[in-house]
């Protein structure tokens, strides 16, 4: 891959066939979240085992892709991407044939464990085939897919639902993710040098745990309260299991996630932020749906076509972006775009029983706009700072924090709504209570009850949505302290070099 640089060629064709296969993977992941009540009805499952179909699938991508750093490394382009896209496929296919729900569990994990290589891989080939001052714009069109993909998911779903069986999502994406595995076949071509190295199997059962088991924990929390012993149960075996990972990494000589990268000041800074839009973004992604559909009574189709002019502005902007990233650096990008980003939470979180559609829409809309000025300039301007060798382990390290953060964000806002939509429908009841001159009778009593509910969870989710924008005030901070980052120098490539010299002054 470094030749690509040299030569000024960067490999279109070989990123071509990896942005099909990395959006096809994406556009899965939020595909199926409309069709889980469905998916109830027709398999007959409870709502706590249906939504295995999303942890579980969450679950696998924790736990391959810290270690798709070392899969990188030790082999090609071409033989990475094929296995990937045949997990991918063979698990969209069982999918789609599923009658049992074991059966589509299994078939979701399968998927998981293909589209976990997908994305970093997609990046890191990125990352190496263009120069740092064209990288702005090349991640630009990356991030169409990281973004446009996964938000068209819901609305697309809402409307093949509405008129078809759910398996109709499986068979529609299963032969464009077999046509991409046979484009592969026959065009992708790399050569990669063999890498004397192997995996630690000690390190991927500590990343396995302390992955696996803070997604888990937190994705868990909002279900079952964070007393349960399931929940901090999972959460300290994964705290602890990752103080472990970390020691035994770092006195590794060649670990397979390498946390040295944090050395390098505007990686750290582009991490942090990261993870903290993370945990905001999942505020109108999670809270939203809610408020539409169980409090205003809206249809999950009518829900998806809100969010779509949004998602659509954001995945136009991406590549936009990436040009004015080259150009003015991630600075000025992330403070404009996190300033609109906290000023249009904060209007979320003034939302009523009347906000008319429009409303919602345009501030749905401007949050996008803004969302879309931050997360490629700020994670392209940290990895830009990575010596090449560190690319994998950059990469790897940005995919596991944002699953992590993200489980977190919605453990954090699903709980902060649940106690505080408690808290309110106590306040709202006995104030009902003061202020009634007569006896009800039980219909205007279940009325009442009603009411108070879907007023109380209102401000439930009013109260959430202020906290993510503190939450996205901390990340419109840690922006002003961006700067340009510039490649570093590899320590290891300058000891090297140096020893060169030395053995050849031996040699004279």
């Amino acid at each position: 891959m470094e030749t690509t640089i040299k030569n000024n060629r960067p490999p279109y064709g070989i990123i071509t066939i990896l942005m099909i296969g990395a959006f096809i993977s994406m556009l899965n992941e939020t595909l199926l979240n409309v069709a889980l009540p469905s998916i109830m009805k027709d398999l007959n499952v409870g709502a706590s085992t249906v939504q295995w179909l999303s942890t579980g699938y969450m679950l696998v991508n924790g736990v391959m892709i810290p270690a798709t750093a070392f899969l990188i490394q030790k082999y090609s382009v071409r033989g990475l991407f094929l296995t990937a896209i045949s997990l991918f496929t063979a698990g969209t296919i069982l999918a789609g044939f599923s009658h049992v729900f074991s059966v589509l569990l299994i078939a979701r994990m399968i998927q998981a464990s293909g589209s976990a290589i997908m994305m970093p891989l997609l990046m890191n080939v990125m990352l190496t085939s263009f120069p740092p001052e064209k990288r702005g714009a090349a991640m630009g069109l990356f991030g169409l897919v990281f973004i446009f993909a996964p938000a068209v998911g819901p609305t697309l779903s809402g409307y093949l639902v509405e008129h078809h069986d759910w398996r109709i999502l499986f068979h529609l994406v299963s032969p464009i993710a077999a046509i991409s595995l046979l484009i592969g076949i026959f065009l992708l071509k790399d050569k990669k040098e063999k890498v004397d190295i192997r995996l630690d199997f000690l390190s991927l059962v500590l990343s396995s745990i302390a992955f696996g088991g803070l997604l888990y924990g937190f994705s868990s929390a909002g279900d079952k309260g964070w007393d349960s012993l399931q929940v901090y149960g999972t959460i300290s075996a994964g705290a602890i299991s990752l103080v472990l990972f970390i020691i035994r990494q770092n006195k590794m000589e060649k670990p397979m996630l390498n946390f040295k990268i944090y050395k390098y000041p505007m990686f750290a800074l582009s991490s942090a932020i990261s993870i903290v839009i993370s945990m905001a973004m999942f505020s109108a992604m999670l809270l939203m749906p809610i408020y539409l559909q169980t409090i205003r009574g809206i249809t999950p189709l009518k829900s998806g076509l809100l969010m779509l002019p949004g998602s659509l502005l954001m995945g136009i902007m991406s590549p936009i972006t990436g040009k004015l990233f080259d150009k003015f650096g991630g600075r000025v990008l992330a403070v404009i775009g996190l300033s609109i980003t906290t000023f249009t939470t904060y209007m979320f979180s003034k939302l009523s029983l009347d906000t008319s559609y429009t409303e919602l829409i345009l501030i749905y809309s401007a949050r996008m706009f803004g969302m879309s000025m931050v997360m490629m300039p700020v994670m392209t301007n940290g990895l830009n700072q990575l010596p090449a060798r560190f690319y994998p382990h950059g990469t790897a390290m940005n995919n596991t924090l944002q699953q992590v953060s993200g489980a977190i964000g919605s453990a954090l806002l699903v709980t902060i709504m649940s106690t505080r939509t408690k808290t309110h429908a106590t306040d709202l009841a006995a104030s009902t209570m003061k202020h009634l001159t007569s006896r009800p009778t039980p219909e205007v009593i279940a009325t009442m009850k009603h009411q108070i509910a879907m007023k109380a969870m209102l401000e439930g989710i009013n109260d959430s949505f202020l906290v993510s924008v503190g939450i996205a005030c901390i990340a419109l901070a840690l922006a002003f302290f961006i700067k340009r980052a510039k490649q570093a120098e590899d320590p290891f490539e300058t000891t090297a070099s140096g020893q060169n010299v030395v053995n050849k002054l031996i040699e004279n």
